[in-house]
């Protein structure tokens, strides 16, 4: 388990100028005690000031070096905003743009071999929750990425969203959280314990300023990755602030 938090913030397909300027106000004073990673709508990252608080990402990235592939970003053109980070398998991406496993992980291996850090997202929906499906599913999407490539895992954040939990209001209890983290920690250690032992494994679901005290106490919880609460700077703050506490 990683000592350090990392709060990730995705703003999806929202934000403006005026959102980047009042959340870069609201972390000029934040401790480095905890990492901070912000994920706008691309156009944004280059209207973002280079600081000691945060570190930039994108929220996709092509799994191609480059070509006629209309609207797509390469990771050459993400790391040139001055991010260092991408989410990659985002439940919406699985969802609503056909993103199988195969295609996650030639996403995986793209940013790593390219200098980016992919923040991998995992997780089950209502359905398969309720079929007691959530450990299969978990050890699915994990399998295809680090079962052929374990040297991508020590390169790797990985981040558990539950996507019945995601944009809903609804939120994991600590106790199932930590149960589902504990054992995305053991299934990673089968790829390289050591990775394992070490990598950041964030929680994403409906993370508030209510309840992300209780979801960081548990003990392989290493941070969030934060939905609608990052699109409002002092409630972002106050999670960011409760991560290093």
């Amino acid at each position: 388990m990683s000592a350090k938090k990392l709060i990730a913030a995705n703003w999806k397909m929202n934000g403006s100028r005026a959102l980047v300027e009042a959340v870069v106000q609201q972390l000029a004073n934040l401790s480095t005690a905890v990492d901070v990673l912000i994920c706008p709508p691309a156009t944004l990252l280059p209207h973002f000031p280079v600081s000691r608080h945060y570190a930039l990402g994108a929220q996709n990235l092509s799994e191609h070096n480059e070509g006629a592939f209309t609207g797509e970003l390469s990771a050459g053109l993400i790391k040139e905003t001055g991010a260092s980070y991408v989410l990659v398998g985002h439940s919406e991406r699985r969802q609503y743009y056909a993103e199988t496993d195969q295609l996650v992980c030639r996403k995986v291996q793209q940013a790593v071999s390219s200098g980016l850090t992919p923040v991998l997202c995992i997780g089950e929906t209502l359905t398969e929750r309720q079929q007691e499906n959530t450990e299969q599913v978990i050890a699915k999407q994990l399998a295809a990425v680090y079962a052929s490539h374990p040297e991508l895992l020590v390169k790797s954040v990985i981040a558990y969203e539950p996507v019945w939990a995601i944009g809903t209001g609804e939120s994991a209890t600590p106790e199932q959280a930590q149960a589902t983290h504990a054992f995305i920690r053991r299934q990673l250690a089968q790829y390289d314990d050591a990775a394992a032992a070490k990598v950041k494994i964030l929680y994403g679901g409906s993370v508030n300023a209510a309840n992300c005290i209780a979801l960081f106490a548990q003990a392989d919880i290493d941070g969030a990755l934060v939905g609608g609460a990052s699109l409002k700077p002092s409630e972002f703050m106050q999670i960011c602030q409760s991560a290093k506490d």
